[in-house]
């Protein structure tokens, strides 16, 4: 069945604007839109993790706006690109995954894609479909279609040059390899962030170069930070909201936000209208209304999207019940140990609250843990397990219930 291609001029005119930092050229883009051609619209992704978060949602919510316009998404794969993997941004190589891995990953962000995109409209390839077939010569042919210098203008390069970092040459190939998914594709549309400019822009000159039509190029943007307002969104960095989280997770996370960045996740996270979104700035900004309020809302819309309305009513009650009432939640993780003393780094290692003994003994000396609701700030603190529970607290949302074994579950 032939997809129907919608013209509206205000639904265009909010796919090139929404989540959107430029557009590379968007005259013919607009042409393209207008003309009820259905267009192929090209987003490479590497399955480098097997989780995605809100940073990867946003090139996902536009190719679902391609998607609602009748447009063909095309999802690559890029099973043979993550074994180069991506120079950008990087101050060093990054390490080589496994085919397991990567295929792994690959399964497991399709799942979470679904969250989004109608996956049976997608037409989804893996970029080992060619790259498997080229020989040598191939190889060769296509390199010559690029320079060294134009490799090294390249801003995460040219600072590893002069930094006297090694520069591999398997990663000069990786715009190369992303531009020829562009010619098997036949893209007339590349979409991806901001840092991927030069990537995007090496599949526009291959194109020229074999006589091709060259592809429009939609960079996303601004770059979603994560929920500490500072650095880009990363699982690395602990600043995500997962897009598989719970919705208590992901209530809890976005209600941390500092308010600055506020107005920048509901444009990049959620569909509300941006004419809504500047008036609640503006109120907020005229006091007229608590930025807590307008982050409930943003927590509300995140939940709704990838759980459901219910979810996020619930995630809110929840919220206010453990953290504006001060009240432990119900569904609080419990620990059984024997009776004994125990140290209190161990015990947050234990309920997995930590990733090692230098994060516990750093979030000890920071004042982040609560032992039944007091501060403990000694590092060698040991806290004694007797016939009563006693509750941990790490941070604002993280709890555990300590209980002996030959009482639980009694208690």
């Amino acid at each position: 069945m032939v997809a129907k291609i919608i013209t509206d001029k205000a639904r265009i005119e909010s796919l090139l604007r929404r989540r959107v930092a430029e557009v590379v050229v968007e005259a013919s883009l607009r042409q393209k839109l207008a003309s009820g051609r259905q267009l192929r619209v090209k987003l490479g992704v590497d399955p480098t993790a097997p989780d995605l978060h809100l940073g990867h949602a946003v090139a996902l919510k536009k190719l679902r706006e391609f998607q609602e316009l009748g447009h063909q998404v095309v999802l690559i794969i890029g099973d043979y690109t993550t074994r180069v993997g991506d120079p950008t941004g990087k101050s060093k190589t990054r390490p080589m995954l496994s085919e397991a891995d990567i295929e792994a990953n690959a399964k497991t962000y399709l799942d979470q894609a679904a969250k989004i995109l109608d996956l049976d409209k997608v037409e989804v390839r893996r970029n080992g479909e060619w790259f498997a077939k080229l020989n040598f010569n191939d190889i060769i042919q296509l390199a010559a279609k690029f320079t060294v210098a134009r490799m090294i203008e390249r801003d995460d390069f040219a600072k590893r040059l002069a930094a006297g970092s090694d520069i591999h040459l398997h990663e000069l190939l990786y715009p190369m390899m992303q531009a020829y998914d562009s010619i098997m594709v036949e893209a007339d549309v590349e979409i991806g962030g901001t840092d991927q400019r030069f990537n995007i822009l090496a599949g526009r000159d291959l194109q020229r170069k074999l006589g091709k039509p060259e592809q429009d190029a939609m960079f996303l943007g601004p770059i979603l930070v994560g929920i500490d307002g500072t650095n880009k969104m990363s699982k690395s960095l602990g600043n995500y909201i997962g897009v598989s989280e719970t919705p208590e997770q992901m209530f809890g996370k976005t209600m941390s936000i500092p308010d600055a960045a506020l107005w920048d996740y509901f444009n990049l996270t959620t569909d509300v209208p941006l004419e809504e979104v500047a008036e609640m700035k503006k109120a907020c900004a005229a006091g007229k209304m608590n930025p807590r309020d307008a982050k409930a809302r943003l927590a509300k819309e995140i939940i709704a999207f990838y759980h459901s309305a219910d979810a996020a009513e619930a995630a809110e009650e929840a919220f206010i019940k453990t953290f504006k009432n001060k009240e432990v939640p119900d569904d609080i993780k419990v620990l059984a140990v024997d009776a004994g003393a125990y140290k209190l780094v161990d015990l947050l290692i234990e309920a997995m609250m930590v990733a090692s003994k230098s994060e516990a003994r750093r979030a000890i000396e920071q004042g982040g843990v609560k032992v039944d609701d007091k501060v403990v700030k000694d590092v060698n603190s040991e806290i004694a397990v007797q016939k009563e529970a006693i509750i941990i607290q790490k941070g604002k949302r993280h709890f555990v219930k300590l209980v002996l074994k030959n009482l639980w579950p009694k208690i």
